[in-house]
C-alpha cells in the first residue's frame, strides 16, 4: 500500500512556479540584444545637431551640478569646460564609444565582454559627469516620474546581471551573470527603495510638483502625446501629496515583492508603472521632439530589467522538497 502511495505521488503533477510560457522565454543573449540595441540608438541620439552647440553643456550637463557637492560639481563643470574647446571631436567620439558599446553586443557573443566592460566604464563617467549621479545628493534630485536614479545606472546594472560568465547564452539571463539571481532582485529592490524615498522627499510632495513636472514635459511633447499629459496633470490638480504617498507605498511594494512568491506580480506592476512614469513624465524618452534627448531615459530599462528577471523555469529545488515532503507524508501513512 506505501509503495503504491509513492508511485501515485510521483506521477502526481507538482503545483507549478510561475514561468513564462515556452515561446515567451527571455534568454540572456536576448538580454543582451535588446541592451545593445538601446546603446546604439543613445549613440546615434548623440550624433543630433544639439549636441554639437554650447547649448548641449550649459542646458543639459552643467545643471546636474547645481547644489551638489563639491566631488561632485567640480569635475562636472571642469568636463564641460574642457568639452566645450572642441565639441565636435568630443561629442563625436562619445557619439561612437555608445555605438561601438551597442554593435559589440548585438553583433556577436564574442565581443559581449569587451562592450559590456567598455560599457560599465562608459556608465560611470557619464553617471558621475554627464548626469550628477542623477542628482541625488542634490537639493532637488530627479524624481522617478522624470527617470531617477538615471538611465546610464540602469544600463550598468543590466550589464552586470547578464556579463557572460558561463558558456549558456540561453540560459536564464541572470543565472551565469556577475551579480546572480538573488543580486538581480537586490538592484531591483534598491531602484524602488530609492523611488520611495524620493516621492516622500518635500520636492514631490507639494500641492502642484506633480502637475508642473507633467506639465513641463508636455510643453515638448507632440500634440496627440501632450494632450494626454495636460488631462492627467489637469486631473492631478492639487493633489500632488496623496498621490506621491500612493505611489511611495506601491514602489515599497514592488521592491519587497520581488522576494515572494508575488516576484512575477511585482516585476510586471514595476514594468507597468515603469511605462506610465515613460509616458507621462518623460514623454516617452523625450525630448526626441526637439531633438535634444541624449538617451531612451528610464523606463524601457526598467522594462528590460524586469523581463530579465522573471523566472524561466522551475525552481529545481522547490520542485525537489516538495517532492520529497509527499513521498514522506505517503509513507508516513503507510507505516
Amino acid at each position: 500500500m506505501a509503495n503504491q502511495a509513492i508511485a501515485a505521488s510521483s506521477a502526481r503533477p507538482l503545483r507549478p512556479v510561475w514561468t513564462l510560457p515556452k515561446r515567451l522565454l527571455v534568454t540572456r543573449r536576448g538580454v543582451q540584444i535588446a541592451l545593445g540595441c538601446i546603446w546604439l540608438l543613445d549613440g546615434l541620439l548623440q550624433f543630433q545637431s544639439y549636441m554639437y552647440t554650447h547649448a548641449f553643456l550649459r542646458e543639459v550637463i552643467e545643471p546636474t551640478a547645481k547644489g551638489q557637492p563639491g566631488f561632485i560639481s567640480g569635475p562636472i563643470l571642469t568636463l564641460a569646460h574642457f568639452y566645450g574647446h572642441n565639441l565636435t571631436l568630443w561629442n563625436t567620439l562619445s557619439a561612437e564609444i555608445q555605438c561601438a558599446i551597442g554593435l559589440g553586443l548585438i553583433l556577436s557573443r564574442r565581443t559581449v565582454r569587451p562592450a559590456l566592460a567598455v560599457s560599465f566604464l562608459w556608465a560611470l563617467v557619464v553617471w558621475w559627469l554627464g548626469e550628477g549621479f542623477g542628482t541625488l545628493l542634490s537639493g532637488a534630485p530627479v524624481s522617478p516620474l522624470m527617470g531617477a536614479p538615471g538611465a546610464v545606472f540602469v544600463y550598468a546594472m543590466i550589464g552586470l546581471l547578464v556579463w557572460p560568465k558561463d558558456d549558456n547564452p540561453d540560459g536564464a539571463p541572470v543565472d551565469g551573470g556577475l551579480l546572480g539571481r538573488r543580486g538581480g532582485r537586490v538592484v531591483w529592490s534598491l531602484i524602488w527603495v530609492e523611488a520611495a524615498a524620493l516621492w516622500l522627499l518635500r520636492v514631490d510632495r507639494t500641492k502642484e510638483a506633480l502637475k508642473a513636472q507633467i506639465s513641463g514635459m508636455a510643453d515638448a511633447a507632440p500634440h496627440w502625446l501632450a494632450s494626454v499629459q495636460h488631462s492627467l496633470a489637469n486631473g492631478l490638480g492639487g493633489d500632488g501629496v496623496t498621490v506621491a504617498t500612493v505611489l511611495a507605498i506601491a514602489s515599497l511594494l514592488i521592491a519587497a515583492g520581488v522576494w515572494t512568491r508575488l516576484r512575477p506580480a511585482a516585476l510586471v506592476v514595476g514594468a507597468a508603472l515603469s511605462l506610465a512614469y515613460w509616458l507621462y513624465g518623460q514623454s516617452l524618452g523625450g525630448p526626441f521632439w526637439i531633438g535634444q534627448a541624449t538617451d531612451v531615459n528610464t523606463g524601457p530599462l526598467l522594462v528590460l530589467l524586469a523581463a530579465a528577471l522573471v523566472p524561466v523555469a522551475p525552481f529545481a529545488a522547490q520542485a525537489t522538497a516538495e517532492r520529497e515532503q509527499v513521498q514522506s507524508s505517503a509513507v508516513a501513512v503507510g507505516a
